[in-house]
């Protein structure tokens, strides 16, 4: 632990030191030697403006993202089709503001993704909810909405969206004449036998498909994602804004991530065997009354303390933060209720055992 205490980011430097976080999506691993390597050799040899600077829908970054889907999925996307954002917080802004007004609703699976809830209420469009209960069940609405959102795998359920459920949300774009914008940034965070399919693969013509190496491969300060842009409307809209309107990724950050795509994927597998164990020690390590379902794909864990009563189900993540000192995400901030909280356990198996050490510590004595 005493490594993780010496990291600047966020995750660590922004809790007590006697507190162990385990809320922002950050890894406590090492980045892959080979994206450090690569990032090294690229200020040594040349920091000015690259080659692809120019050229929307081709370069490394586009050539990369295509065949990385090609090769781990089955799906073969038109480079030409490709657009960079520095994230995908920022592509899906610029997709709403080219495809919503002010006051429409969008569809998304609750609870949701903290940031995609704080842009949606920013920008005044209103949350279309689709409901994911307990048992990872949702039943898709019968309400019109011009954008679905979908987050697959999704944050912080952990679900894998199978591919009748899938199907079914197709059917419901295809009713409503809704575009999908599908963020699919934890696709490599998949647990074994389950496996991601890329939305684009059912419904081509409707989706956009929002990517980037960030999450996979621990890069959350690497700027760069890409959108592929299946819409033809949408692409007509975008290609109709000037070039440099919403900026362009670093030299550093595609070079990191055509590293990750094209060279990262050995650093991956063993992560995925780490957070695969990971998993499994939650659902031995605590209490029987918490609410656990263990995830299918990401690194974060949906966990219902609300057979605690109050005060720990009123506000679970401020409770274990008090008595338990770890720091994990709150529910409301995800759209769910006090009694959950969001834990990510993207790190060593003894922090781990120590987190959930504490959390069981905490609520025994509420027994």
């Amino acid at each position: 632990m005493t490594a993780c205490r010496a990291r600047d980011g966020i995750k660590w430097a922004a809790v007590p030191p006697d507190v162990i976080p385990s809320w922002v999506a950050d890894m406590d691993f090492p980045v892959a030697a080979v994206i450090r390597e690569t990032i090294a050799r690229r200020a040594a040899a040349d920091l000015g403006y690259p080659t692809w600077l120019e050229q929307p829908g081709s370069g490394p970054l586009a050539e990369a993202f295509g065949e990385r889907m090609e090769n781990r999925y089955g799906w073969r996307p038109d480079p030409g089709h490709v657009r960079t954002y520095t994230d995908l917080n920022q592509a899906l802004q610029v997709l709403l503001q080219l495809t919503t007004r002010p006051g429409d609703p969008v569809a998304l699976h609750t609870p949701a993704y903290n940031s995609f809830l704080d842009t949606l209420r920013d920008m005044d469009r209103r949350v279309l909810p689709i409901p994911i209960g307990p048992d990872g069940r949702f039943e898709v609405p019968a309400e019109p909405a011009p954008v679905l959102l979908l987050v697959n795998p999704q944050n912080p359920s952990g679900r894998v969206f199978t591919r009748s459920e899938l199907d079914a949300l197709a059917e419901y774009a295809e009713r409503h004449d809704a575009l999908v914008i599908s963020d699919e940034i934890h696709a490599d965070l998949v647990y074994s036998p389950g496996h991601h399919i890329p939305f684009a693969t059912i419904l081509p013509d409707r989706t956009v498909t929002l990517a980037s190496a960030s999450k996979a491969f621990n890069m959350g300060g690497i700027r760069c994602a890409v959108a592929h842009i299946g819409a033809r409307a949408v692409r007509a809209a975008l290609d109709g804004l000037p070039p440099h309107i919403y900026g362009a990724p670093g030299v550093l950050d595609v070079e990191a991530s055509v590293a990750a795509w094209r060279h990262g994927d050995p650093w991956l597998k063993e992560i995925l065997r780490i957070l695969d164990r990971n998993r499994q020690l939650i659902a031995q390590r605590l209490p029987t009354q918490v609410g656990y379902r263990m995830p299918e794909g990401t690194y974060l864990a949906w966990l219902d303390l609300s057979a605690y009563g109050p005060p720990v189900a009123a506000d679970a993540a401020g409770f274990l933060e008090r008595e338990a000192r770890v720091k994990l995400g709150p529910g409301p901030l995800y759209g769910g209720g006090g009694a959950f909280v969001r834990l990510n356990f993207a790190t060593s198996e003894a922090i781990l055992e120590e987190i959930l050490s504490r959390i069981a510590s905490a609520l025994g004595s509420r027994r």
